[in-house]
Formats: structure tokens, C-alpha cells, sequence
């Protein structure tokens, strides 16, 4: 087949013969000569030019809202070329790129659709560089259940946390969009566990409330419940007055306050 997709007379010698089937004849065209263009036409083209690094969360944020298409692997390569360990990746840029798309769509300076494909694709761009999380870590036999408080609409720390602890070898639960479901996961599952997010002081009431009525349905008479987010940096409010065990002030520190709280041994009365 020559450039402009006609057969080439080396093409035509090489037909099966005459006797065969006319649906032979074309399963044959399209497997030898048609398939392999395409893939050869789809290919990537290898990135021999240096990528720029991204080390600013500002620009993410910019890369991010841009209208047009967005370019995964080009983000992806972005952001690997600073040289950066994925924990800080996640910390100093993609959670503040998160944090920027929501005061840009609190101070009016970017509509909700904008905010929204953008918080879409940080999700995925979140997802591409954590893909080896999972298969890396040694299962530690532990399970967390994640969840925003009810009316809580910024929820994409949940999916930074969740990332830290599964490579700390968790089995993670995340109810980022469904935290009515909490307490029958908590009734019909074991979790050693709960995992509760909180950025906006009007959803406070509600956790004081929340934390008790998920201890009463678990499964686990011993649930160890976790509080984390911008509400609890920014007031002072200690986890005991929602009714918590301990507050994780990032995802980084997380994994390691509630291993350490779990395999602290039982103080006898």
C-alpha cells in the first residue's frame, strides 16, 4: 500500500489466491497492511527536546484551567523532570494547585465548569503519578476508611491522603463522593480506621454529631477515628471536641500517627 493508501503492486502479488474466500481476501489486507499503519500513525512520538520542569503550583493550577485539550503525558513529564519524590509532588504542588481551583472559584474569577474539568484533571493526573503506589507497597493488613464531612465539597486532599496510605501498605476506602454510605460500610466491613476531612466551618456542627454515630454502627468496637483539613489549621479545634482520637495535620504524617496509635499496646486499668 503506497502513501495514499492504494495497494502497491508487491501488495497484489502477495494476495492469497484466487480460490479463497472475497472475506479472507480483506481479513488479510487488514491485518498485513491497514492495522500496522494506524499503529504506526497513533505512535507517541518520542520527547527528544528537554522537558521543562514544573516546580510551581501556580502554573499547574494555569496548565490545569487551560481551555483546548490537555496533555497528560506532557504534564506527567512536566512535573518528573523537577526531580521531586512523588510525596512532595503530592504535597507542594498538586494539593496547592487543588487548593488554588477552589478560592479561583470562591473569589468569582473562574466559573464552576472551569473549576470542575480542571479538579477532573488533576484527579487524573494525580492517578497516572501514583500508578505504581499500590503494587509497590507490603501489605501491612490494615484498612482506612476515608470520607469529606457531609457538605463538604472540597475533596480532593482525600485523594492525596489515600495515595500516602496505600503505599504505607493500606487497604483504602475512599467515600469522597459518597459519605452517606459511611455507616453501612462501617456496619458490614472491618476498618481500623475512620478517616474525616474538613475545610469549611458551616459542615463543623455536623462532625460533632457524625464522629459518635459512626462509632455506635462499626463493626470495630475499637475504631480509631482520624480528623484532618484546613478547618482544624485554621481554627485550632483539637480532634476531642468532634469526638476524635487524633488530628493529622497533612497526608504525609498520616499513615504514621495512626500506625503508631495502633501498635501503641493497651495500657491495663
Amino acid at each position: 500500500m503506497d502513501d495514499q493508501g492504494h495497494l502497491c503492486e508487491d501488495c497484489v502479488s502477495s494476495l492469497p489466491g484466487d480460490g479463497e474466500d472475497d472475506r479472507d481476501v480483506l481479513a488479510w489486507l487488514v491485518e498485513a497492511e491497514i492495522l500496522p499503519r494506524l499503529m504506526m500513525a497513533h505512535r507517541r512520538p518520542g520527547r527528544s527536546a528537554p522537558v521543562a520542569p514544573l516546580r510551581d503550583f501556580e502554573a499547574l493550577a494555569a496548565i490545569l484551567l487551560a481551555p483546548g485539550p490537555f496533555d497528560l503525558d506532557a504534564a506527567v513529564d512536566a512535573l518528573q523532570a523537577g526531580d521531586l519524590p512523588l510525596d512532595r509532588l503530592l504535597l507542594d504542588l498538586l494539593a496547592p494547585a487543588a487548593r488554588r481551583l477552589g478560592t479561583k472559584w470562591e473569589d468569582d474569577t473562574c466559573d464552576f465548569l472551569a473549576v470542575t474539568d480542571g479538579l477532573g484533571r488533576l484527579q487524573t493526573l494525580t492517578r497516572r503519578l501514583c500508578a505504581g503506589m499500590e503494587r509497590a507497597a507490603s501489605p501491612s493488613g490494615r484498612s482506612v476508611l476515608l470520607m469529606p464531612c457531609p457538605g463538604e465539597t472540597h475533596v480532593y486532599g482525600l485523594s492525596i491522603l489515600g495515595s500516602f496510605f496505600r503505599e504505607s501498605g493500606w487497604d483504602v476506602t475512599n467515600l469522597g463522593h459518597s459519605p452517606e454510605n459511611a455507616a453501612e460500610m462501617l456496619r458490614s466491613g472491618w476498618y481500623d480506621v475512620l478517616g474525616v476531612s474538613l475545610s469549611c466551618d458551616v459542615c463543623a456542627p455536623a462532625l460533632k454529631t457524625l464522629v459518635p454515630a459512626l462509632r455506635r454502627v462499626s463493626r470495630n468496637p475499637s475504631l480509631f477515628v482520624m480528623v484532618g483539613g484546613p478547618y482544624f489549621a485554621r481554627t485550632g479545634t483539637g480532634p476531642a471536641e468532634v469526638g476524635a482520637d487524633a488530628y493529622a495535620p497533612d497526608a504525609w504524617s498520616a499513615p504514621g500517627i495512626a500506625e503508631a496509635t495502633l501498635d501503641r499496646p493497651a495500657v491495663a486499668c
